[in-house]
């Protein structure tokens, strides 16, 4: 007993020794990103970057401020304006979990005289989508107008995504506007003041306030903001405006008509929503709020509706909008809801109550002003509107408000303070809640294959039934899953992952895919319990468009090869050196791993959907040409990503497909029928290669093809007959059952 205690003991030194070295490590490596973190990079792309690329007739930069990375664009002697990179100022950490850098010249009057995308490793645009198509959208930030995206709150301008680079081109233009509008505070540009730091007095709510019981005293005391049109000042906007065309189709009703009387209030606010609501529905609307999550009442009359028709199409209102400072907040159905009375005295009648719902990771502070802002429409043409905007807007009355003692230091302009947080955690809450179709397609089929696995006994009980399942489920893997959602994972994935952990880590790199996030959480956990072959075999799109694209083929009558088994299994290893080729690689350069890894064909077959150059393409339809004959050959013989995914799935805890000691010795019906070969001629199936196909699964309850089951049929048969015969003996011959009896 003693050498195996000893033993333990050593092994337990060890391993103590070792992770506390690796913390060690960790900590060190840790110190020496952040430094690197904390040093801009405008001096390395200065020397890069020509200033007439940015500015056309500059002839230069000055020196850069010591108090601001940012370096003045000169035209001889002159100042045309400012260049920076976007990384210096906020956060740009793309889908490869690196920053994604961008060096932007900003005018005198807070426009983008030029845009540069200089510096990236994101997969798609390095392997994928021609840079040139995203240089050119980036090009089309210049000119616009920073002062109308602070007054809107970063949502003055349309954003034109690129099909298979959504996450890239969000955290491109998010990075762009938001650090134009910062540089352009702090440089009084265009008129754009710095935003009031918190060095006076702060406020926060009073919880001992209380409000008026009716409507007339709580709109004269600022409890609830009005602002109220006819149509007489709406025609007037219309005029004013440079289209002579919104003029010319002015509202044809008196100009004392009411066009829109409308009201909000800060409902979350205890003392006005009890007022407002009374006491059960502000309860109602107490569970309805999260933790920093506030609402506000919008009630309106009069001939327009605040509404607006985005609502009727898919739940957006697009005639609001709430507006804080540089940050604005869009309505969804989803954080609105419908009163039926407003409690106090003196109500009037009303055609529309509502309460909107402001995100927590919206930032909203209740304590400062805000507007709720109207936007306005005329049709001029069949097809064609002109819009103008109202703005209503609000302070909450300082009798809801008390000081705040303790003084709150002011942010600072560079670094990852809390708005940088705050807002890049906006950004990827934005593109989750973009995705609720596809998240909620992923979670169905998460959920199904989950169940199959778990009921496969029952389900394997007919082959017909696991055919149509089978077919069905990797219909909607390619077309959904892969053409439709672009949810494809790759060996990138897992590059991106290890540079990520040996850097600087941060979550918020793989948020910003959510399918991506949600399938690699799913494979972790279906490592555990069914190996790799649970996204191999099932959610793979290209691995479902190799099998569907057999499966034709095979009603077509093409013929179906086995590779003899010695070469087959010499040849399973040639993924395993791709994959650990690529690993190695990526340690020394993760952009040229990444240049490497196109021997996956899956942004050109499945994210691309074939629309690309044509190299790329005929090497996909190379491999789709020899799965028609060898099924699923690029999953068996090349794909890194399949390698991966086999090393940690030998750990897995259970083993879920039966065999009978027959298998392989004599029988050869399984592995013969196994479509990957991954069952060897001994009967012993290999983890490493198994896709959990669950076909040896229908064999081992087949009736017609399992030698055992048969055999047990035929015993059971041949009992039976002799009971049979038995009893017809018996029944023949009234002797024997009396002599029985006896």
């Amino acid at each position: 007993m003693k050498a195996p205690l000893m033993t333990a003991a050593f092994r337990f030194l060890v391993l103590t020794r070792l992770h506390r070295a690796l913390v060690a490590c960790a900590a060190l490596l840790a110190m020496v990103t952040a430094l690197n973190a904390q040093s801009p990079h405008l001096p390395t792309f200065l020397s890069e970057v020509p200033a007439a690329t940015l500015v056309e007739g500059a002839d230069g930069y000055g020196p850069i401020r010591s108090d601001l990375p940012v370096a003045p664009v000169l035209r001889g002697e002159q100042t045309v304006g400012w260049a920076f990179i976007t990384s210096d100022f906020v956060g740009t950490t793309g889908y490869s979990g690196k920053p994604i850098h961008v060096m932007v010249a900003v005018d005198l009057e807070a426009k983008l005289s030029g845009v540069k995308l200089v510096k990236h490793s994101e997969p798609i645009v390095l392997i994928g989508i021609p840079e040139a198509k995203v240089a050119k959208l980036v090009a089309d930030f210049v000119g616009l107008d920073l002062v109308a995206e602070a007054a809107e709150g970063g949502s003055a301008h349309e954003l034109d995504i690129i099909s298979g680079a959504t996450v890239t081109i969000m955290v491109i233009d998010d990075s762009i506007v938001r650090s134009g509008i910062r540089v352009a505070r702090a440089l009084g540009l265009g008129g754009l003041a710095p935003l009031s730091g918190p060095s006076g007095p702060r406020f926060q709510l009073n919880p001992d306030a209380q409000a008026a019981d009716d409507w007339f005293t709580l709109t004269g005391d600022g409890t609830l903001r009005r602002m109220s049109l006819d149509v007489g000042q709406v025609n007037a906007a219309f005029a004013s405006m440079d289209d002579p065309r919104a003029a010319a189709r002015p509202l044809t009703a008196p100009d004392d008509t009411t066009y829109i009387d409308m009201y909000t209030a800060l409902v979350s606010v205890p003392a006005i929503g009890q007022q407002l609501l009374g006491a059960a529905e502000y309860a109602n609307l107490q569970d309805w709020l999260e933790d920093g999550e506030h609402a506000i009442l919008v009630a309106a009359r009069g001939i327009y509706s605040f509404k607006g028709s985005g609502y009727v199409r898919g739940g957006v209102f697009d005639r609001i909008i709430l507006v804080q400072g540089d940050d604005s907040v869009r309505f969804r159905d989803r954080g609105h809801r419908r009163i039926g009375e407003i409690m106090v005295d003196g109500v009037p009648v009303l055609s529309e109550m509502d309460i909107f719902k402001i995100p927590a990771e919206a930032g909203f502070d209740p304590a400062e002003p805000w507007r709720l802002q109207l936007l306005v429409q005329r049709d001029v043409a069949a097809i064609e509107r002109v819009f103008t905007t109202f703005d209503l807007g609000y302070q909450l009355p300082e009798a809801y408000l008390r000081p705040v003692v303790a003084p709150v230091a002011e942010a600072p302009v560079i670094g990852n303070d809390s708005a940088e947080s705050a807002a890049q955690t906006a950004l990827w809450t934005r593109i989750w809640r973009d995705k609720t179709v596809e998240i909620a397609g992923l979670g169905a089929m998460l959920s199904v294959l989950t169940l199959a696995f778990f009921f496969q006994g029952y389900l394997t009980r007919s082959a017909r039934a696991v055919t149509w399942f089978r077919m069905g489920f990797l219909t909607v893997t390619l077309v959904f899953l892969g053409w439709y959602a672009n949810a494809q994972l790759s060996v990138v994935n897992l590059m991106a992952l290890f540079g990520a952990l040996t850097t600087q880590f941060s979550w918020q790199a793989f948020l910003l895919d959510p399918l991506t996030f949600i399938l690699w959480f799913a494979v972790a956990a279906a490592l555990i319990f069914w190996g790799r072959g649970a996204y191999c075999g099932w959610l793979c799109p290209f691995g479902a468009l190799q099998e569907l694209t057999n499966r034709i083929a095979r009603r077509l009558g093409v013929p179906q090869w086995t590779l003899p088994w010695g070469l087959h299994e010499r040849l399973w290893p040639v993924k395993y050196m791709i994959f650990l080729g690529l690993f190695g690689v990526s340690l020394a350069s993760i952009e040229t791993a990444e240049h490497l890894a196109e021997v996956e064909p899956f942004k050109t077959a499945i994210v691309l959907k074939f629309m690309r150059a044509w190299p790329f393409v005929a090497y996909a339809l190379a491999l789709l040409a020899a799965g028609l004959f060898v099924e699923r050959f690029y999953c068996r013989y090349l794909c890194p990503l399949g390698a991966a995914l086999a090393i940690p799935a030998r750990l897995r805890m259970f083993d879920w497909l039966k065999r009978y000691r027959e298998c392989g010795n004599p029988c050869q019906t399984c592995a013969n029928e196994c479509m990957v070969q991954a069952i060897h001629p001994t009967g012993e199936i290999n983890p490493n290669e198994c896709l959990n196909c669950m076909h040896c699964q229908v064999l081992y309850q087949s009736e017609t093809k399992c030698p055992v089951v048969i055999k047990k049929l035929k015993r059971r048969h041949s009992a039976s007959d002799s009971a049979a015969a038995l009893d017809r003996m018996i029944e023949n011959h009234p002797n024997m059952k009396k002599g029985t009896t006896a």
